[in-house]
């Protein structure tokens, strides 16, 4: 199982991303790095030894303006592989973002219109290249009105996959920063659609993530628990996830 380092921007800042409460998140604190500057925090991770990062890019995904010249700054100078959510709907904007160094494309329910996409995105990238963020609270798909998906997350799931989709996130941004544990039933439940499932929200220390990769899950997202020492490198080194 893979553990992958997060990147929460907001403002041109790495914040500190609680429970999905945007208007109140402040910037990383951290024991990894002093700044809270995208760049620097990246560099911080590759210095650790990650090789991918997942970056949410809050500033777009609320108002579509997408930092293009940044993300592929962020590509370049630190060699790392980036999965990115940028809100993006359109092909043309998703050509954009793969052209500026970002490895894979994070299509998020919360800002995706319709299931349509997901198929263009498929046929013009590679299924590779394409991850679906299935976003929830709790048990509740976030997703825009009209949204022509089901509204139950393993039943979504399942449509998901039938349109060729290989790996989709399960994000409760309920559970985001908080460190208070994920939902096991589901995830036990996903884990069984035979895709690649990465879990993203509540991890609260190895013990966890040692039980997300008992279930078959083969990545977690991971932010709060790195910044605040919980999870340690050697940690992840001792259970092979580095």
């Amino acid at each position: 199982m893979k553990v992958i380092p997060v990147l929460d921007i907001l403002n041109g800042t790495v914040v500190h991303a609680i429970g999905g409460k945007r208007s109140e998140y402040k910037s990383v604190e951290s024991l990894i790095c002093k700044s809270a500057e995208p760049l620097e925090v990246a560099r911080a991770f590759k210095n650790l030894g990650f090789t991918e990062l997942y970056v949410a890019d809050l500033d777009a995904i609320i108002d579509c303006s997408i930092d293009f010249q940044s993300l592929k700054r962020l590509s370049d100078e630190t060699g790392l592989l980036l999965m990115v959510d940028a809100g993006v709907t359109d092909l043309e904007r998703a050509e954009r973002l793969l052209e500026s160094g970002v490895s894979k494309l994070v299509i998020g329910t919360e800002t995706l219109q319709n299931k349509r996409f997901v198929v263009q995105a498929i046929e013009r990238f590679g299924g590779k290249r394409v991850v679906v963020s299935l976003d929830l609270k709790g048990e509740k798909v976030i997703a825009k009105s009209g949204f022509d998906g089901c509204q139950e997350p393993l039943c979504l799931i399942s449509e998901f996959k039938a349109l060729g989709v290989l790996e989709i996130i399960v994000l409760d941004l309920l559970r985001v920063g908080t460190g208070k544990g994920f939902n096991i039933d589901l995830l036990k439940r996903a884990a069984s659609l035979d895709l690649d499932i990465i879990v993203g929200g509540g991890v609260r220390g190895i013990q966890d993530l040692a039980e997300l990769k008992k279930l078959g899950i083969s990545g977690a997202l991971v932010g709060t628990a790195l910044h605040s020492g919980k999870i340690s490198v050697e940690d992840l080194k001792r259970e092979s996830m580095l």
